[in-house]
């Protein structure tokens, strides 16, 4: 038992050193997402506002009068340009994803720009709402590769949210054009991309046929959250000392389902002032210990030494 004991203190302090290791080193890639994994005929409809805004309003009545609620991507330009639309979308009830601050390529600027316009996006979008706009980010024009994702994520979006059927209503194109990619495309856990700016002349008129049509099919419509299953999230920000079998402890969930919600490959790997997403708690946390010993690593020291 000694030994054992021994062993397991080791592993604790070992951890609690990794807490120390920069954050690029433990930071998991944002996960692509293109449509939800269900066999229900769900849809998510989602908008980008890259700027303008002119048709929000009008979008939003027709939401409304249909009882559906939809997820935004706003840039944070876009949020500075019409704060008042920003906060409307909020306050009936839809979500708000990041589409960046400028709308830049995102493969073509280096990850510190990319944090940068992230998070002077969220600023914009909280200083409205009064909400993060993670854990959803969608990328400029639908460019991403292996480096954005991987600066996504170390940012705190776990999710970038691509989709499944383009209407390329910016474009211009005709109602009937734009309700027929949706309608003859439509597949369970569809994610449809759509616009709300003035180049997306026609999907005001478009939107109430794809709503009617995909009501005789038998589709239901669905926000980001309820396709994806995060709509009972809260997040936690790791402190010193912290380890996901503490976390998930205090939280009432398990381990793996931390893991999973934030794209986690290596549970024993997490990092102070990381912001994790603790899916579906719904009990207070339990508070934290009050006794705790701490100890300074010396020049020369071991964690066999240590732990002794």
């Amino acid at each position: 038992m000694c030994c054992k004991s021994k062993v397991l203190k080791i592993i604790a302090i070992a951890a609690s050193l990794l807490l120390l290791m920069p954050a690029s080193v433990f930071s998991a890639d944002s996960q692509l997402i293109t449509k939800g994994s269900t066999t229900e005929k769900l849809v998510a409809f989602t908008f980008d506002d890259g700027d303008d805004g002119k048709n929000i309003t009008a979008i939003l009545q027709i939401l409304s009068d249909n009882n559906i609620k939809a997820t935004f991507f706003a840039t944070g330009k876009a949020a500075e340009n019409h704060p008042d639309l920003i906060k409307k979308i909020y306050q009936q009830g839809h979500i708000i994803g990041n589409h960046s601050y400028s709308h830049p390529d995102f493969t073509k600027i280096a990850a510190a720009k990319i944090t940068e316009e992230l998070a002077k996006c969220d600023d914009a979008i909280k200083s409205i709402t009064g909400k993060s706009t993670k854990p959803y980010f969608r990328p400029p024009f639908g460019y991403y590769n292996s480096d954005v994702l991987k600066a996504v994520g170390a940012a705190g979006y776990t999710k970038t949210i691509h989709w499944t059927i383009d209407t390329i209503d910016w474009r211009g194109d005709s109602a009937a054009d734009i309700t027929s990619r949706v309608v003859n495309n439509i597949k369970p856990g569809a994610i449809v991309l759509m616009h709300v700016g003035s180049g997306a002349k026609n999907t005001v008129a478009a939107l109430p046929g794809i709503i009617s049509n995909l009501k005789s099919k038998g589709y239901k419509f669905v926000t980001l959250n309820q396709l994806l299953g995060t709509a009972q999230q809260t997040t936690y920000v790791v402190k010193a000392g912290d380890t996901l079998w503490a976390i998930a402890n205090r939280f009432g969930v398990t381990i793996n389902q931390i893991a999973a919600a934030n794209n986690i490959t290596n549970v024993n790997l997490i990092r102070v002032g990381q912001v994790l997403i603790i899916p579906g708690s719904s009990t207070v946390p339990v508070p934290e210990p009050g006794a705790q010993v701490k100890y300074t690593v010396k020049a020369g020291d071991t964690l066999w030494a240590i732990a002794r």
